[in-house]
């Protein structure tokens, strides 16, 4: 039997590499707004007004709806969130690879 070995679920459960990368970054996004906005310990109705969203819309980011945010759209709420995205170019140079990905940095509320 022949096992194949993924760095991320998404690479397992996406044939095309760019789709994988972009949900790839988007559940990074995501998660990391998700704790941060949890450890506020506040309602989703206030939550939602520091983040500038519905109720509804905060549901569907802290259920991991992921279908319905684009990377985007997960970048502008970051900021509101405290959480500082920085991105790092991947390159591939003949046979080394740099490896890099995206970092977050949560700041002090």
């Amino acid at each position: 039997m022949k096992h194949e070995y993924f760095e991320s679920i998404w690479d397992a459960i996406e044939p095309d590499k760019t789709v994988a990368a972009n949900l790839k970054a988007r559940a990074e996004v995501m998660i990391a707004i998700q704790e941060t906005v949890k450890a506020w310990r506040v309602t989703q109705a206030a939550a939602a007004k520091r983040l500038n969203i519905t109720q509804p819309r905060l549901n569907d980011l802290l259920r991991g709806h992921i279908d319905k945010f684009s990377l985007d759209a997960l970048l502008n709420l970051a900021p509101l969130a405290d959480v500082t995205v920085k991105v790092e170019v991947v390159q591939t140079v003949g046979k080394a690879k740099r490896t890099g990905g995206i970092r977050f940095r949560r700041e002090a509320a």
